[in-house]
């Protein structure tokens, strides 16, 4: 049994949106990985992190990312990206479908192979440590329902974005989204505008029929529907709401402040859509967090939920939250040298990324000071 304590934490956003904070000084104790308690003052432990006042959050869930294998994209001819996504505090990444795979197989037997592949690649070697959920089965005409359950038992559990593969039209969706359902599947389906090339345009009335798990970036990848229909979505279904980076700025505005007024914010989540022909955006999931929290008006410990907590529920993980008996996913943030903001809470919601001090995933450092933000005002010790 190895044991972590991060001490002299100022503030922990916690994930959950039903009690977002929790007011320092605090400390996280870690047992063999897992979130073990979270006491006010100071708890022993074999090794101690000093946060110097610093707030801790949970890592990041990007919910919407397009891997293939390992740690490279062929959409961009990128190595590394997966790691720079760490240094973004990406502590996790699901698979909305491996669709940029040269060469990708579009029959049954060749689309369930991919999705086993995957699943079984990521499960076994993590990219710089990051938990990569892969193998996200895109639908293509000729599956049956023999074909989810099998699937199922060879532990793939997520239907990649629908749109992506041959299955388009929604009738034919909703059966093979009812099938996935049975067998405990997660759901993602494409809304908006064709992205690539093979994709198609998703409508609302698509997304009420099919019924998935996720409405992928309502605000567009890249494309987005009126804004109108965006709400409808929202008004008529039950499914997350998701907006990424890689999707319509406008539309995402729209879509935190209409999801504020309504009471929903506990429906939306965060991803970033990348590897994309937007490119790779390493700090996509913190400029979302900070960009519903500076432009909406909403409390940076609530924008953290979206990409954490709220992602934890819809997809059913371990972590994402800062609570015990999860896994202790985490990053150490403050504010950025030479922001207008005197903390982290105060940079995000002007507009600011965090400086990211450090990152733990099942307690494990896994970087310190970020690459790829600006440096923390505090340094950890």
């Amino acid at each position: 049994m190895s044991t972590l304590a991060i001490r002299n934490i100022g503030v922990i956003f916690t994930g959950d949106i039903e009690k977002p904070v929790v007011d320092g000084p605090v400390s996280i104790l870690i047992e063999d990985g897992k979130i073990k308690a979270v006491e006010k003052g100071e708890l022993s432990a074999e090794k101690a992190i000093d946060a110097k006042g610093m707030a801790v959050c949970p890592g990041f869930i990007d919910s919407h990312s397009h891997p293939v294998f390992g740690d490279f994209t062929p959409r961009q001819s990128q190595i590394g990206f997966i790691d720079s996504s760490l240094h973004g505090g990406v502590t996790s990444m699901i698979s909305a479908g491996e669709v940029h795979l040269p060469g990708r197989p579009t029959d049954p037997k060749g689309t369930k192979a991919l999705a086993v592949l995957a699943h079984k690649s990521f499960a076994k070697q993590r990219p710089a440590g990051v938990k990569v959920y892969g193998g996200a089965l895109i639908l293509e005409k000729g599956l049956v329902e023999a074909d989810f359950k099998e699937l199922s038992e060879d532990g793939v559990w997520l239907v990649g974005e629908i749109g992506l593969g041959s299955i388009k039209a929604a009738n034919e969706a909703k059966e093979m989204v009812e099938w996935a359902k049975k067998y405990g599947m997660k759901v993602l389906m494409h809304v908006g505008g064709t992205s690539v090339p093979g994709s198609s345009t998703v409508t609302c009335d698509d997304v009420l029929v099919a019924k998935p798990t996720v409405a992928c970036h309502l605000n567009g990848g890249p494309t987005s529907i009126p804004v109108s229909e965006a709400f409808r979505v929202i008004e008529k279904s039950d499914c997350a709401i998701e907006i990424v980076h890689c999707g319509n700025p406008l539309t995402a505005l729209e879509i935190g402040k209409f999801l504020k007024d309504k009471g929903m914010l506990k429906r939306l989540i965060i991803g970033n859509d990348a590897p994309s022909g937007t490119g790779v955006i390493p700090l996509g999931m913190w400029r979302m967090v900070n960009f519903v929290s500076a432009l909406c008006g909403i409390p940076a410990e609530v924008a953290v939920c979206f990409a954490t907590g709220n992602t934890k529920r819809t997809f059913g993980l371990s972590h994402g939250i800062i609570q015990p008996g999860d896994d202790a996913d985490l990053q150490i943030i403050d504010a950025p040298m030479g922001s207008a903001g005197k903390d982290a809470k105060a940079a995000i919601e002007i507009g600011d990324i965090p400086g990211i001090a450090m990152v733990l995933i099942d307690g494990a450092v896994k970087t310190q000071v970020s690459r790829n933000t600006p440096p923390p005002v505090r340094k950890t010790a």
